[in-house]
């Protein structure tokens, strides 16, 4: 069954390290997404998103700007990011994992996502949601971003480890939905 993600109950969030001694968080403020969810069988499901990386805010302009820039996610060439699934791993009732390509700035690579479901619900418009948790690290260098500045102590200004964190609610499609 078809299922879309509800941008109002869901976000994409990243933290990287910033001078080698704290985190800097963000998140990507624009994602759309269908998912067949097989509730019979999860490991059928199938995961598709697509995110603007020109929505990509960490609090600071001066900052988002340079992420959305030839540096980093150069969002006036490659204005979406994409994860698409290949496989997906039932671990128990409530864990599993997804195994995907995800492109940006058309460079695919394999990732591993750990996910948590949630639960399923019906809401308050009669409409069936389910939520799910899931989180991976990657390392943005195998993707082309690989701007830096050493530092006179040593190390860098910003890590290559990037943790990217999802809570989504997905909507089952075909049902009516109250005006």
């Amino acid at each position: 069954m078809s299922w879309t993600i509800d941008p109002a109950h869901s976000e994409i969030t990243f933290n990287v390290r910033h001078m080698m001694i704290t985190n800097v968080r963000g998140r990507m403020e624009r994602f759309t997404g269908t998912i067949d969810f097989d509730e019979e069988n999860p490991a059928l499901s199938t995961v598709e998103v697509q995110i603007e990386a020109a929505s990509v805010n960490t609090r600071d302009a001066q900052r988002d700007a340079h992420l959305r820039s030839a540096d980093f996610f150069n969002a006036d060439t490659y204005p979406y990011l994409t994860f698409r699934s290949k496989r997906v791993e039932v671990i128990d009732e409530d864990q599993g994992r997804i195994y995907g390509d995800l492109t940006i700035r058309d460079i695919t690579r394999p990732v591993t996502l750990d996910v948590t479901y949630n639960g399923l619900a019906t809401s308050p418009w009669g409409q069936t949601v389910a939520g799910f948790s899931a989180t991976t690290k990657i390392n943005r260098q195998d993707w082309g971003l690989t701007w830096n500045v050493p530092l006179a102590n040593g190390g860098v200004l910003v890590g290559e480890r990037i943790t990217l964190s999802l809570e989504v609610e997905l909507i089952k499609q075909g049902e009516a939905v109250p005006a």
